[in-house]
């Protein structure tokens, strides 16, 4: 049997050999919602020092943030949950529908895990707390754009004690969030296009939630979630 020996260039060897033309990507996108101006204003001046991020919009709204985001093609918008003009927890599902291409961070006062859970499992993929927008909104939103989710580190030791309380640590948090959306009646599809997820993943979550919980039918996956007031954080 050959075998192949592949040898380092030498030092003279690099030198000659061309530089490999590297890509830059475009900046990642984003779309901040604030009803606060001088919010608005020092997130902006945050983000642009930011190289790789571009400000492209910003809304003090729920009324003008659809309009934000489709004419800005944002990659990320940035969402405060107590914007003016109606139920940001609610728009957060309805911007998903809307524009399944932007993602969702949000930035809030608010450090209740209950509500941090309600906001992700409506479709937003992170949340950061104001007093951290500093040192970690950049991150989150970087991490959004990778598919990854992205909790404030103080809300997310809360949302893992709050999974344990409600389902005795016999699920995953991710097999929680699949298991509150069954129980609300979305079908598999739409359950993964929430949580960006395939399809089948979401059917593997299924099994093993009804396989853990010994539970059969969705009646009672309902009366489970109902009990463990999952539907009602």
């Amino acid at each position: 049997m050959s075998s192949h020996l592949h040898l380092a260039p030498t030092p003279e060897e690099r030198k000659a050999a061309p530089a490999a033309p590297t890509e830059v990507a475009p900046p990642i996108r984003v779309v901040l919602a604030d009803d606060q101006a001088g919010m608005l204003k020092g997130l902006t001046q945050l983000l642009e020092d930011e190289p790789d991020l571009d400000v492209v919009g910003v809304a003090g709204d729920l009324m003008s943030v659809t309009g934000h985001v489709q004419q800005r093609q944002a990659d990320v918008l940035v969402l405060d949950l107590s914007l003016q003009g109606g139920s940001s927890m609610e728009a957060i599902g309805q911007l998903r529908e809307r524009v399944p291409d932007t993602e969702i961070v949000v930035l809030t006062m608010e450090q209740t895990p209950a509500v941090a859970q309600r906001a992700l499992t409506a479709g937003a993929c992170g949340y950061v707390t104001k007093d951290r927008a500093d040192t970690e909104l950049a991150q989150a939103i970087r991490a959004a754009v990778r598919g990854e989710q992205y909790v404030s580190p103080q809300v997310s030791a809360g949302l893992e004690e709050l999974h344990r309380a409600l389902t005795g640590g016999a699920l995953t948090p991710r097999e929680v969030e699949v298991l509150r959306l069954i129980a609300l009646g979305h079908t598999s599809v739409e359950i993964a296009r929430k949580l960006h997820l395939s399809p089948r993943t979401v059917e593997t979550h299924r099994a093993h939630i009804h396989k853990k919980l010994a539970l059969a039918t969705r009646a009672q996956l309902v009366g489970y979630a109902l009990r463990r007031g999952l539907l009602g954080t």
